[in-house]
């Protein structure tokens, strides 16, 4: 009786053994590893981790910003908590970027009622593609030559002052705005993610994007050289429609999912805000002149193509020393150099790496299939035009002339009357001039006569057209439209008192 009573008392001693133990391994972990060991900085820097460093904001996510920018574009459903958001786009679709002043009062004051200038970039998500961008935005620039892989629609867009696209940086535009007034930009993404995959066999997963903000204020000098503020956000571009299409999916498995499984999944949200970021390295890229290939209108948006690397700036073209090439006559016998030179002053800059070593009976060799080929269907046929040295018809061409008196006085004194093919049987001779019309109308015909006669075209009160029986027609834009094709009028000339003249065209 007395063992069995001893029984429990033996469990417990060896329980409380047990526990002693336990206790006794965990007690030296955190003395040997130490406070350092669980720095979020070294733990952040473990391969594990992809999100990429430029997305980390640099201080607390509850510190105010003085810039927002949001995409109005929704976010995909289908990406867990605590992950970057990603947002889908349509590959050239128009999209909304809302530029907000988030300053508070009296924050940066040195920018009140100036502008600052941002600069948007679409670059690559993953570390692997933005170390090969150039030859990644190189590649993609021989597929889609004179292409651009970002764009502003300018007509759509709100308070954008001076848009500029570089030739040299087809992933980047920028503009100036003023804070204090409402700004919209609407942004166009030509290129998509699968075009940048490894191995393309079809169904194969796209490559993500960043779209990035840089913004900048004045320095002393006048240059847009320091730096505000950037945010970044995590797009996917697809083929038209394949954005809606790729939404519509992600949220038709959400759900399917279980409520438990749900709540590891953050929300899609109508808009995208981007979120703060390390500013771009490429700092060499902001300048306040302007760059070669750069429109500073402000009505107009200069595009053209070029490469993305921060290092590769544009060659200004030669001076021209050949006469020839002043004319602008591409010859057989221009050199490669010189073909440089035309090209460059004929506004096809952005293909002139294209056509390196082509010299003039190169580029006059190429069919018009071979260079809407090489150079798109636009500036294709512009240059297959410029090769061929073509000239605009006109809308409308006619003939005119004034008996020559003095032709006809000499011709009757030197041979018989007889039937002359630019004449009539009494042997009138006639001097025929063309009149090239663009805009059909009587004034742009009074002009034309007058720079015939070498008069002012306030010296012609009226132009008439003889009618039937002889009758005077007054000239109308509407009776000029009517005009057949290559008419031949003779000019009857009716001198006023007050220096002015009515012309008859019979």
């Amino acid at each position: 009786m007395a063992w069995a009573l001893k029984l429990p008392l033996a469990d417990e001693v060896i329980e409380s053994g047990l526990v002693q133990d336990f206790d006794a391994s965990l007690s030296g972990i955190g003395q040997e590893l130490g406070a350092g060991a669980y720095s979020m900085s070294d733990v952040l820097a473990l391969p594990i981790f992809k999100q990429e460093e430029s997305s980390l904001p640099p201080d607390n996510e509850n510190k105010i910003l003085p810039f927002q920018y949001v995409l109005c574009a929704a976010t995909s459903p289908a990406v867990k908590l605590h992950d970057e958001t990603l947002t889908y786009l349509n590959q050239g679709q128009s999209y909304e970027i809302r530029m907000l002043d988030n300053r508070k009062l009296g924050e940066l004051p040195e920018i009140n009622g100036k502008l600052v200038k941002s600069i948007f970039r679409v670059v690559f998500h993953d570390r692997r593609l933005q170390y090969t961008e150039h030859q990644q935005l190189e590649g993609w620039r021989w597929n889609r030559p004179g292409d651009r892989i970002l764009d502003i629609d300018i007509p759509m867009s709100v308070g954008i002052i001076d848009p500029r696209a570089n030739p040299t940086q087809l992933n980047t535009v920028e503009f100036l705005w003023d804070p204090a007034k409402r700004t919209s930009v609407f942004i166009q993404v030509h290129c998509i993610s699968t075009e940048f995959t490894m191995r393309k066999h079809g169904g194969e997963k796209g490559v993500p994007f960043r779209v990035q903000i840089d913004t900048f204020k004045e320095n002393e000098n006048g240059e847009y050289t320091e730096h505000l503020h950037s945010a970044s956000c995590q797009i996917k571009v697809f083929k038209p429609k394949g954005a809606d299409r790729k939404q519509k999916t992600d949220r038709e498995k959400m759900e399917k999912r279980t409520p438990h499984e749900k709540e590891k999944y953050q929300p899609s949200y109508e808009t995208t805000i981007l979120t703060e970021c390390s500013p771009w390295p490429e700092i060499t890229y902001v300048n306040n002149s302007p760059s070669p290939g750069f429109n500073s209108s402000h009505s107009s948006f200069s595009l053209g193509e070029g490469n993305g690397s921060p290092n590769h700036q544009p060659e200004p073209p030669p001076p021209v020393t050949d006469v020839s090439l002043k004319l602008n006559n591409l010859l057989p016998t221009t050199t490669p150099q010189e073909a440089q030179q035309w090209l460059h002053r004929n506004r096809f800059s952005t293909f002139t790496r294209l056509f390196t070593n082509f010299s003039g009976a190169d580029l006059l060799k190429l069919t018009r299939d071979d260079v809407i080929q090489i150079c798109g269907p636009a500036d294709g046929i512009r240059l297959f035009n410029a090769l061929k040295g073509r000239m605009v018809r006109p809308r409308l061409t006619i003939y005119v002339c004034q008996e020559s008196v003095q032709l006809r006085e000499q011709q009757q004194q030197q041979q018989q009357p007889q039937k002359h093919e630019d004449g009539d049987a009494n042997g009138t001779f006639f001097v025929y001039h063309a009149i090239y019309l663009e805009e059909l109308t009587a004034v742009e015909l009074t002009e034309k006569i007058a720079q015939l006669f070498s008069i002012s075209p306030r010296q012609i009160s009226q132009i008439y057209k003889q009618g039937p029986t002889g009758i005077h027609v007054l000239i109308s834009d509407e009776m000029i439209q009517n005009f057949q094709e290559e008419a031949c009028f003779i000019l009857d000339t009716m001198k006023e008192t007050n220096d002015s003249y009515h012309i008859i065209l019979k």
